[in-house]
């Protein structure tokens, strides 16, 4: 039946392959089950506890459903779980940085995952993705790999505020640097050679680590008496209290421009994104034509666009493809069996929400800076020679970071793209929705300027 369903005599594979690939990308991607949970927690950061987003197993359930979905309807091994960088905009812009809460915060994941979902429907995918040069896309997904480093390497404490120089180099006088550095050594050394699940057993090798350290100071390295510290069980009942608790409050808090801006570069970030790592698993598989189109890439960039609503109604943050399928692919996988497999896992790992609390900040910091890694290989792609393409992109790249926001580092880069154009005779070259998206961000930016000076 199995082989009937999936095809899989036709794709040149067998139960056994599929079974093996699947939980080769589990291991690869299950470092999400910690990390995205702690991201909307501010990694237990005792200061903004308040306002901190419980733990919840929401995540793996809404991971589990929409792997076994994209599996079934779409039959790639293309598996989702919530998105890196994303859940860094939920949390640190939208929550931390623009004052709105979870359920509003959550509302602005449900609408752009309407939004691209309705682009996708309708075939208007087509004019959004012409309508951004290629290099402002690699870029944003640069610019989002250094906002996620950044995060990392002040989570690990390498970097730590400072008064005179902004930032400076963190204190390493505390025995919580040594997990962070054990784990970058230990996550990085696995990476070189190889090894499957190289992310996981980095966090789960810091997290025993970070185990000894604490009992051996006395339970007195780590400020929560929860972290760093055996639970009393290793499995408990899933918790679906944040389920549905999303709003659209996100409009009114912030303004109708605000908002559309702030909905707009989320799904900017959420939809080129997928389509970027859509078609890198699609040629590493060799599922792509002559021509480098994806078969029924509509069923899976429609999976992958529910995948966004349903994160946020999960308050899971936006879930997304993943481009950590391509170990399962090197494996062998070739079907949506790989993925139905990962959702299983998934579906299983629900239960092991205890085990997630017990990670400190310090054993997925290094995680956050490799991952950051990973994702500037793009920067190559970029064309430096061209300063007209290259200059905005950079404001994009390094803006993301040092203001720590998403939209604000699209906005420079967009506004940046069009007038050099413009200025420079070029106009004609900029799609009418680049004018459109950047005289928003314009807007957008010139807003206190014009209450502080008109005074309204």
């Amino acid at each position: 039946m199995l082989k009937e369903y999936f095809k899989l005599n036709e794709l040149n594979t067998d139960v056994r392959t599929e079974l093996l690939a699947g939980f080769t990308t589990f291991l690869t991607m299950s470092y999400i089950i910690f990390v995205n949970p702690l991201f909307l927690s501010f990694f237990g950061d005792p200061a903004l506890k308040a306002k901190a987003l419980p733990f919840s197993a929401s995540l793996t359930a809404t991971c589990a459903i929409m792997c076994i979905i994209m599996g079934l309807w779409t039959n790639y091994p293309f598996a989702l779980a919530a998105g890196m960088g994303l859940n860094a905009i939920v949390a640190y812009q939208m929550v931390l940085g623009m004052g709105l809460s979870w359920p509003s915060a959550m509302g602005v994941i449900v609408l752009e995952g309407i939004i691209i979902t309705i682009l996708v429907i309708t075939g208007f995918r087509e004019a959004v993705m012409n309508s951004i040069p290629l290099s402002l896309k690699q870029a944003i997904s640069v610019g989002i790999g250094l906002f996620i480093a950044f995060i990392g390497l002040v989570q690990a404490g390498f970097v730590q505020k400072s008064e005179t120089t902004l930032v400076a180099l963190g204190s390493f006088d505390n025995l919580r640097v040594v997990v962070a550095i054990f784990g970058l050594l230990l996550t990085a050394i696995l990476l070189k050679t190889k090894v499957k699940g190289a992310l996981l057993i980095g966090i789960l090798g810091s997290t025993l680590l970070a185990i000894c350290i604490n009992y051996v100071s006395g339970l007195t390295a780590f400020a929560d008496p929860n972290i760093a510290k055996l639970p009393s069980s290793f499995l408990s009942l899933p918790d679906f209290s944040t389920i549905g608790r999303f709003d659209f409050h996100a409009i009114s808090k912030l303004g109708v421009v605000t908002a559309t801006i702030l909905v707009f570069s989320v799904m900017l970030s959420d939809f080129f994104d997928t389509l970027g790592t859509v078609i890198g698993l699609g040629s590493e598989a060799k599922f792509l034509d002559q021509k480098g189109r994806l078969p029924r890439i509509n069923r899976v960039l429609l999976v992958d666009s529910l995948s966004a609503v349903a994160g946020g109604a999960s308050s899971a943050s936006s879930v997304t493809t993943y481009i950590e399928s391509a170990a399962g692919i090197s494996a062998g996988g070739r079907s949506g069996l790989t993925t139905v497999v990962v959702g299983i896992l998934f579906l299983f790992a629900i239960f092991l929400s205890p085990i997630a609390g017990v990670v400190p900040k310090e054993a997925t910091a290094p995680v956050l800076i490799i991952v950051g890694f990973l994702m500037l290989s793009i920067i190559k792609e970029l064309p430096f020679e061209k300063f007209d393409e290259a200059f905005p992109a950079f404001l994009i790249m390094i803006v993301m970071p040092l203001t720590y926001s998403i939209s604000n580092g699209i906005g420079f880069g967009f506004i940046t793209f069009t007038l050099i154009k413009l200025l420079s005779g070029k106009g004609r070259e900029v799609h009418w929705l680049m004018y459109l998206v950047s005289l928003a961000f314009a807007v957008d930016f010139a807003i206190p300027a014009l209450k502080s000076l008109f005074g309204f």
